[in-house]
């Protein structure tokens, strides 16, 4: 009952507040008119001044013209309808200001913003208006980059996907014709078509993935992992990469024991995204550094090469899906142009963190994880 009581008061109170506005001017308008009455009567008995004496005398002569009181009551009226125009004009023009800015929003003007001057319920509510406004603009701005962010997705995976497709169908195609020499040929375009279809499939698998991190559809299998034995296993078994492109895998691991709990398979495959890009992109550096170390409560792995420098502008959109900065935009290296991407999401799956720097020196991929609590 008293929260009914207590929802109602605002209805109530703007229902009766006119009639208390109208009351209270009225009572103002008889308490001017019987301060004006007394004070002409006073003066009209003491004052020497002519013009004083004939306004007395040219009131009573309208009076007697009006049947008595009946110019009091006009004075009254006229009296009580100033006093509550004034009253009323600021928040009714501050009702007319609500009400236009209203349209223009309505008009699509959505970076208006209602500004009265007003410390009530008509301010608390042009600053609602303002706040709605303000997140239906925000959401409007979202939608456009979400929907640019489809579109730009659209065309790379088309294109990423017709490059290899297109070159599968090429070759297959003079097979097909018999158009090739002899069986060495063959075979040789057959391994081409080969490559070019499980690059392919890379990228299906890697998109899938992707999408499957994104939407939060992809559970993890956390088992309790000394980061430091993972890392180890990795770089062991990157070895032959590592002298394949000519580079020394130096591993700087921190004598604490860095237990973590995590989804083996998915960390893997995340670090082995950033040891593969740190070869990729700073082999001329001839070393990849694996560094870890512990902070308060927090397991940090740095994965540093010595190559090429990243461009400050491609910095903040590295993680991006299918983002090439401008010296990789070549797609010869097999890769899906989606590992940081889901190196990204792979780590933020395990609420940890990653971020990169880069300078002329080297370029750093910093990744944080909680340690676990044993």
């Amino acid at each position: 009952m008293k929260n009914k009581i207590k929802a109602n008061l605002p209805i109530l109170r703007y229902m009766f507040m006119p009639i208390i506005y109208l009351i209270f001017s009225c009572s103002l308008a008889a308490g001017l008119l019987y301060i004006l009455y007394n004070k002409a009567d006073a003066l009209y008995r003491t004052s020497k001044y002519d013009f004083i004496t004939y306004s007395v005398d040219y009131f009573m002569y309208l009076k007697s013209l009006l049947n008595g009181d009946l110019i009091y009551v006009i004075i009254f009226t006229i009296i009580s309808l100033c006093i509550y125009t004034i009253i009323s004009y600021k928040k009714s023009k501050n009702i007319i200001s609500l009400i236009e800015n209203v349209e223009e929003m309505a008009n699509g003007n959505l970076n208006n913003v209602i500004d009265l001057n007003d410390a009530g319920n008509i301010k608390k509510l042009a600053n609602n208006i303002n706040n709605i406004v303000a997140q239906l603009r925000n959401i409007t701005i979202e939608e456009r980059k979400a929907q640019q962010t489809k579109t730009d997705l659209i065309t790379n995976v088309s294109h990423d996907l017709r490059t290899p497709l297109t070159s599968i169908i090429g070759y297959l195609s003079i097979i097909e014709d018999d158009k090739y020499k002899d069986e060495v040929q063959l075979r040789y375009y057959t391994s081409i078509a080969y490559e070019k279809a499980k690059t392919l499939n890379l990228l299906i698998n890697d998109l899938f993935d992707l999408t499957k991190m994104q939407n939060n559809t992809m559970t993890l299998n956390t088992i309790q992992i000394d980061l430091v034995e993972l890392l180890g296993q990795i770089a062991s078994q990157s070895e032959y990469i590592f002298k394949n492109e000519n580079v020394e895998c130096r591993t700087k691991f921190s004598e604490d024991k860095l237990i973590i709990q995590a989804d083996a398979i998915k960390l893997v495959r995340a670090f082995e995204n950033l040891i593969t890009n740190a070869i990729k992109y700073g082999k001329e550096g001839k070393y990849i550094d694996i560094v870890t170390k512990k902070e308060d409560n927090i397991a940090i792995v740095k994965i540093v090469n010595y190559g090429e420098p990243i461009p400050t502008i491609d910095l903040p959109h590295i993680f991006d899906r299918f983002y090439r900065v401008e010296k990789s935009r070549n797609r010869n290296d097999g890769g899906s142009g989606l590992g940081l991407a889901i190196t990204k999401n792979i780590i933020e799956l395990h609420e940890g963190h990653i971020s990169v720097s880069s300078d002329y020196d080297c370029t750093i991929f910093e990744v944080q994880l909680k340690l676990d609590n044993i």
